[in-house]
């Protein structure tokens, strides 16, 4: 069902994630205008008859600002006094950053656009694209609670799981503590296919098995047939993981916080990279798993 509002949204970053997002929010009435950097994505958008500019400025007007961006240096890029949207941007204005970036960098952003009386979330997103086409994502936002509330009905177009994790840039917290456990578990899912294996055991038994008692989970429920399968395919790539696994091993430096865990899956996802393995889905881990134990 339409929304009925006449609030207006700027997307800044209509990428695999940001284009289906946006498309929700057009699709729930609201008027979306449209700026991405690569003009090849815009002028598929006019042709779909939806809105885009061609510069940061041409964005600024709007109620809602939205940013889906790779990582923390591209969003630095946008949100910059000098040559970036802040210049340009209008008091009141409600900024919701939803790309995985450092949270010191979101906490650094949201004060400058303070200090002129814009608002600012920080809402980094978790579901991948199969949860943004279907507008099921989970959000977990960062700032006040006042803005938040004023947000609400524009996220609820967006995910099914929205939650106010707390202050400036504790959603990016919440984020990069997903991710650990993300990354542990296809880690954990790969280690214990390994020894089954080893052993000549039945993998979708296992599989089976495991999903019916305490040791399942999402990723072995949506990505363990694909480790059997031995399907690459990228639903969330292996690239994408080892940034956000990045950006929660500066987190946990600058607080001094010792997380062996990470630090180990971390090590394998780049073994994973140095075997030109990136652009596949992360739960390829198995192929490092397949080199160490040497399986097929």
């Amino acid at each position: 069902m339409k929304a009925k509002t006449h609030l207006s949204i700027g997307f800044i970053g209509a990428g695999s994630m940001g284009l289906p997002m946006l498309k929700n929010l057009i699709s729930s009435g609201y008027s979306v205008t449209v700026y991405d950097i690569n003009t090849g994505v815009t002028n598929r958008l006019e042709k779909d008859k939806i809105r885009t500019v061609n510069n940061l400025r041409a964005i600024a007007n709007n109620d809602f600002i939205i940013s889906m961006l790779p990582d923390t240096p591209d969003v630095l890029g946008v949100f910059n006094r000098e040559t970036g949207i802040n210049q340009f941007l209008k008091p009141g204005t409600i900024v919701i950053e939803m790309s995985t970036i450092s949270s010191s960098s979101s906490i650094e952003i949201g004060k400058e656009l303070q200090k002129s009386q814009i608002e600012f979330l920080d809402a980094p997103v978790s579901g991948g694209v199969k949860g943004a086409i279907e507008a099921n994502l989970s959000i977990m936002v960062g700032g006040k609670k006042d803005t938040f509330n004023k947000s609400l009905n524009i996220l609820n177009c967006m995910g099914k799981n929205i939650i106010y994790a707390g202050k400036l840039g504790m959603g990016q917290t919440f984020k990069m503590c997903n991710q650990i456990m993300v990354a542990t578990h296809i880690q954990s899912m790969c280690e214990a296919f390994a020894l089954c294996k080893s052993k000549g055991g039945d993998l979708k038994l296992l599989k089976d098995t495991l999903v019916g008692g305490a040791a399942n989970s999402w990723m072995l429920e949506n990505l363990g047939d694909l480790v059997i399968d031995k399907n690459d395919k990228a639903g969330f790539r292996i690239d994408l993981q080892l940034k956000d696994l990045r950006l929660a091993s500066e987190a946990a430096f600058e607080t001094g916080v010792s997380l062996p865990g990470l630090a180990l899956v971390q090590s394998l996802y780049l073994q994973s990279r140095a075997y030109k393995e990136g652009k596949n889905g992360n739960q390829s881990l198995f192929k490092t798993y397949d080199r160490m134990t040497n399986q097929k």
